[in-house]
């Protein structure tokens, strides 16, 4: 046996039980050990999760304690599926199920639904956001495209928490959720989309598991069935389960332990969506007699990484904050992570392109250099750098590798090449695999040498560049591979979406960099108002902000960039200052904000073994205080008062001249922009902003229906008459 079969690319099966746990740590080989009851793995960034999962999964396998049809492993993306699928496959448990929560619910629904209801499933709408916009028409209400978005997100919400139209309001003020509309008005949208819905006879993405939790719930031979099917559970990134998965989840189960949970409480940066990381933290309270293990054992980043990613958390609050976990670095040490500032945000692009450039000259690959960045908005000015310096890039997000209609094209070429090849004049100088690759890609287009810039020719010839490097390696695994052989893997590969890598700098926000690691990390944009973002108001917000950054910093292997600029356009006032997170880690700062000490309960690795009827103390997350009226002290509940602050009978000290010209000044900007009056401020909106008289743009932002981009736009205006000043003409125009 070659060396060259040991590739990493292509590994050999383990031959035994025994030898799928070597190489785990101690605490990752109790992971794969421990088979039988409740188990929790609390797993820090970077500690080796999915190695501990999938070879749990795979030891019970090969040691036949578990049957691989029995096994349902389930997580968030069909990336992070994928992988799963295809790291099992290597290790020989072929035949376990590793799927996303809807993709194992619409496998369940459409399999049992003609005998729950009769039929077929009704067909899936494929975009939401058009019978969002359809549900706005019928009630007279027009949406621009972020509002359109912003109100599907809040549809969103609303189910994976298990809300129907009539609670929406009192559930999202509960909640503390900042509506891109009026709260009653979003729930007339919600119930004119869902009535549209029945109209059509069509359902949505979260419509599979409501059907799916329904049935399981009412139909009771139904649930029995999967049960038999489905008896050991694995689930990743369990900080990320919304409560209707939960749901599902203790539908699979029935009266059953045999759950493995992982998850990392700290990661928890998907609270919008209706996650919640309260099932990972209360999960010994729920399962007393659960095997939790900690990993903190970091394999991914050097002690300097990881001693920033500790600090960030250090300085965190909360009770996610409470069970944070003390990374410890496995690796030899790097350089220390670099802190720039710069005059504007274009100087930030292009610096940031320049030491890109010089990198990959020094021999790192574009592939391992990441740019890191709060909101999507933010990649433009990097893209244009990024060309300007002639750095191959490519945005994260984008179509699936082997969903991209090049690579389809490409591998239909390759599948034909390897039924007729003798006949083939293309292949006739082609002695090899890489060269028959080579020669087939080059049919479509494909050169050796990349076109000229950036855009969609140049991702075209990364695509294919991409399966050009991976025959190559093919070959080096298995010299005596054919074309077929090859074509096979490709099959193969796009089934368990394991794409090989794409060279080019990945530029993406740092919710989607999210499971992913690089060699080289620059995060851009870490100033105040951009990290923490604007809008994050609350303490809860300002935390999860703190998170996302954390995640961030976990993404660096060895190199960790943190830049910020002192203003958005060249010559602007240089106003702008870094983000607060950083306070007494970057050097010559110091720290503003009371320090966390000593990691929490969690924070040290290690196993605890439950016992059964016992479950340790858990800090109960505080009750959100209720909206009071200010005048009378009532609890409010209903969406209107809630803006006003004060009941719809109790007396007003608004300024009626005031609002009469706030009344005013809205018609002329509703009639300029072609939409009604209440898309630029609701009548409650323009009654608080007269009972307050607001005098500053932070007043302003704090009375219900001003967010962020209403502030932005009109909020001069509304302050200069608000000061009883005149407006000049044209002087409210964008």
């Amino acid at each position: 046996m070659t060396a060259a079969t040991h590739s990493t690319l292509f590994p050999q099966a383990p031959d035994t039980a025994d030898a799928v746990l070597e190489g785990l740590d101690p605490e990752q080989r109790e992971v794969a050990t421990a088979l039988h009851g409740p188990v929790c793995v609390l797993a820090g960034a970077g500690t080796g999760k999915t190695r501990a999962i999938t070879h749990r999964i795979a030891y019970g396998v090969r040691a036949g304690i578990l049957q691989p049809s029995s096994v349902l492993a389930v997580t968030f993306t069909n990336r992070a599926a994928g992988e799963m699928r295809g790291r099992l496959r290597q290790l020989g448990a072929s035949g376990v199920q590793a799927r996303t929560f809807h993709s194992a619910a619409l496998r369940q629904l459409q399999y049992f639904w003609p005998k729950a209801v009769g039929g077929s499933l009704p067909r899936i709408v494929d975009r939401k956001i058009q019978l969002v916009a359809d549900a706005a028409a019928t009630c007279r209400v027009r949406l621009d495209r972020g509002e359109l978005r912003d109100v599907t997100a809040e549809i969103e919400w609303s189910k994976v928490t298990q809300t129907v139209p009539a609670d929406y309001a009192a559930a999202a003020a509960k909640a503390g959720r900042e509506a891109p509309r009026d709260r009653a008005e979003i729930a007339q949208l919600y119930a004119a989309y869902e009535d549209l819905k029945r109209d059509r006879s069509v359902i949505d993405f979260e419509d599979v598991l409501l059907l799916t939790v329904a049935i399981l719930q009412d139909q009771h031979d139904i649930a029995e069935a999967v049960r038999a099917q489905y008896q050991h559970f694995v689930v990743d990134e369990y900080q990320d389960v919304s409560p209707l998965q939960q749901r599902l989840l203790e539908l699979w189960l029935g009266e059953r332990d045999s759950l493995c949970v992982v998850g990392d409480a700290s990661q928890t940066i998907y609270s919008f969506t209706g996650a919640t990381p309260d099932h990972l933290l209360d999960f010994r309270t729920r399962h007393p007699g659960a095997t939790v293990v900690k990993l903190v054992r970091d394999y991914r980043s050097t002690p300097q990484v990881v001693h920033l990613a500790n600090g960030l958390l250090a300085q965190a609050r909360g009770r996610a904050a409470d069970h944070r976990l003390e990374l410890i670095s496995q690796r030899t040490a790097g350089p220390e992570p670099g802190y720039t500032e710069y005059a504007d945000e274009p100087a930030e692009a292009e610096g940031a392109a320049r030491r890109i450039r010089d990198l990959i000259a020094s021999g790192i690959p574009a592939s391992e250099i990441a740019i890191l960045f709060r909101t999507n908005s933010q990649s433009e000015i990097y893209e244009q750098a990024l060309a300007d310096v002639a750095v191959p890039y490519q945005l994260r997000g984008a179509e699936r590798f082997f969903d991209r209609p090049e690579v389809k094209r490409a591998i239909h070429a390759l599948r034909g090449a390897a039924r007729f090849g003798g006949n083939d004049s293309l292949l006739d100088d082609a002695p090899d695999l890489p060269s028959q690759v080579r020669a087939v890609l080059s049919g479509d287009g494909w050169t050796h040498q990349p076109p000229a810039g950036s855009g969609a020719v140049r991702e075209r010839w990364e695509s294919l560049a991409a399966l050009a490097h991976l025959a190559q390696d093919f070959a080096v695994a298995k010299p005596d591979a054919t074309l077929g052989d090859l074509v096979a893997e490709l099959d193969e590969r796009a089934g368990a979406q394991h794409a090989p890598t794409v060279q080019g700098v990945t530029l993406a926000s740092l919710h989607s960099a999210k499971g992913l690691e690089w060699d080289v990390v620059f995060l851009v944009g870490v100033a105040e108002g951009m990290m923490p973002i604007t809008y994050a108001k609350t303490d809860e917000q300002i935390e999860e902000e703190r998170r996302l950054l954390y995640v961030g910093v976990t993404r660096a292997r060895e190199h960790l960039s943190v830049s910020w600029a002192l203003s958005r356009s060249p010559g602007g006032r240089p106003n702008r200052r870094p983000s607060r997170f950083l306070d007494g880690l970057r050097p010559g700062s110091v720290t503003t904000a009371n320090r966390g000490g000593a990691a929490g309960p969690l924070g040290s690795g290690g196993i605890e073994r439950g016992v059964p009827g016992s479950a340790p103390g858990v800090t109960r997350r505080a009750n959100r205080t209720p909206a009071r009226c200010r005048v009378c002290g009532r609890t409010l509940n209903d969406a209107g008062e809630m803006k006003l602050m004060r009941c719809e009978d109790c007396p007003s000290d608004m300024d009626e001249g005031l609002y009469e010209r706030l009344r005013d000044w809205r018609a002329v900007q509703a009639q300029r922009s072609g939409q009604p009056d209440f898309c630029v401020f609701t009548d409650k909106t323009l009654m608080a902003i007269a009972e307050a008289v607001p005098s500053t743009p932070v007043e302003l932002s704090r009375i219900p229906g001003v967010r962020t981009r209403k502030l932005s736009r009109y909020g001069a205006d509304v302050l200069a008459i608000c000061a009883g000043q005149e407006l000049e003409d044209g002087a409210d125009e964008d």
